[in-house]
């Protein structure tokens, strides 16, 4: 079988995979926005007669690894999911060795098959492959329930915050990107517990193509005219992305994370019709009191023996594997 590769640093090629796409981190804008702000895009397509793949890459210094940033929620090859596909990515993998010794994928999901189709093309192709899981998932599957059958479900303490502080705060979904409503996000944000925001430029691009899109949620909730919480979240195909949220740590006696929480689940539940929710990557506690399911997100670390680059990165590799296996005394 001929498999033909070549090698692109703008996203336009991927244009051809859009219909693969499941969510908002498969698609050819967003690797478009990443190419423009992530430096050295590697973006490399396999095709032979009857299937193509594509990697959306980039180079670094240690090797290759996925062309991803902190905002991803997955990465995966896009690709029709067959065997054919997965020929073809088995004959990229075998090329890419002519390329690198090192080549890094994360956070590869496996519920679609994605991570284990993925070292089984890598290691068809010659490389040694090791996987271990670097983050977990948590989503919401509806199974059909308005939001009262879901709250129902919620533990009983944020049952009662809400029923307690609803009141304290007025709270507002847009379903269109709106510049007011941006400010008060970013106001938020500057004024609650999380660290500065990394490529706040590349977020909000984001989000005006998610607006334009009309994919948009953007969430405020405000205590006497003034924001106290914010949330942006996506919907598409059926899945609502829970992707940033913040509130003001000085109003956190009114829970206004909490009230502006459930007004967004309430609206993608009931008024989009949502089958899933998707909170995104991240080990944080309180996720669990939302969600129901976790699945789990994976680092896919390839390495070309063959090559003398890649002796130490195996060596260390192995060596963590030896440790995990070993039994504690």
């Amino acid at each position: 079988m001929s498999i033909a590769v070549s090698y692109h640093d703008k996203a336009e090629k991927l244009q051809d995979f859009d219909r693969f796409a499941t969510g908002p981190f498969d698609r050819s804008d967003w690797f478009s926005l990443l190419c423009e702000h992530v430096a050295h895009p590697l973006i490399v397509i396999g095709e032979d007669a009857h299937r193509k793949v594509a990697l959306p890459l980039c180079e670094t210094p240690e090797g290759l690894r996925s062309l991803a940033n902190w905002f991803s929620f997955t990465w995966r090859p896009l690709c029709r999911n067959d065997e054919i596909a997965d020929d073809v990515l088995a004959g990229v993998a075998r090329e890419l060795r002519s390329r690198t010794h090192r080549i890094v994928l994360q956070p590869v999901p496996d519920e679609d098959g994605s991570a284990s189709r993925t070292v089984a093309a890598f290691r068809k192709a010659g490389w040694v492959v090791f996987r271990e899981q670097c983050d977990e998932n948590h989503v919401l599957p509806v199974e059909g329930r308005d939001f009262a059958g879901y709250w129902s479900y919620r533990p009983g303490q944020m049952r009662t915050t809400l029923k307690r502080k609803a009141g304290k705060v007025e709270t507002q979904v847009l379903r269109t990107f709106d510049e007011a409503a941006w400010r008060d996000y970013r106001k938020v944000y500057e004024a609650s517990w999380k660290p500065e925001e990394e490529r706040a430029d590349l977020l909000e691009a984001f989000a005006r193509a998610e607006g334009e899109a009309g994919r948009i949620r953007i969430g405020i909730a405000k205590s006497g005219g003034e924001p106290v919480a914010a949330q942006f979240w996506t919907v598409e195909n059926g899945t609502a992305y829970i992707h940033k949220l913040a509130h003001v740590e000085a109003a956190k006696p009114l829970s206004a994370g909490t009230t502006l929480s459930a007004a967004m689940f309430e609206h993608v539940i009931d008024t989009d019709k949502v089958d899933l929710v998707d909170f995104g990557t991240g080990t944080d506690a309180y996720k669990r009191d939302w969600m129901e399911r976790v699945r789990a997100r994976y680092r896919l670390t390839c390495l070309d023996w063959r090559q003398p680059a890649a002796w130490l990165p195996l060596a260390k590799a192995l060596a963590r594997r030896l440790a995990r296996q070993s039994p504690r005394r």
